[in-house]
């Protein structure tokens, strides 16, 4: 089962300890309507973990993305585990609006989110 999510706006961001991805899908007057934030941590006594919050709902784990498939404006998110958060998906299909700006975040974040999860795919 997979769970299709489609936006307007990414941004890459890197804080002291994590590094995001920002999907957000906006209104006209440029309110967050819909969002998903992918973000990896990495603390110095553990592990990197990798985080999703969707609409302030937060799940994540070291083991939650098994696989990661970036294909033009499209990343297929495959969980090792369905996300019961979200209904029970396996996978979660996130799509945006193919700008320069978008491409940009993408290529700035993808693997430094991601990192050794994206396995197949081309940007």
């Amino acid at each position: 089962m997979a769970g299709n999510r489609n936006y307007d706006t990414v941004a890459f961001d890197v804080r002291d300890n994590a590094t995001m991805l920002f999907f957000a899908r906006t209104t006209p007057e440029g309110d967050i309507a819909d969002y998903l934030l992918l973000m990896r941590t990495i603390e110095e006594d553990f592990d990197s973990s990798t985080y999703i919050e969707i609409n302030e709902q937060q799940f994540g784990g070291h083991n939650l993305i098994r696989e990661a498939v970036l294909v033009s404006n499209m990343l297929t998110l495959h969980l090792h585990e369905p996300a019961a958060e979200l209904g029970g998906v396996s996978e979660i299909v996130l799509t945006w609006a193919d700008t320069p700006e978008n491409g940009a975040s993408i290529e700035a974040g993808a693997f430094r989110v991601l990192g050794e999860a994206i396995t197949g795919g081309n940007a």
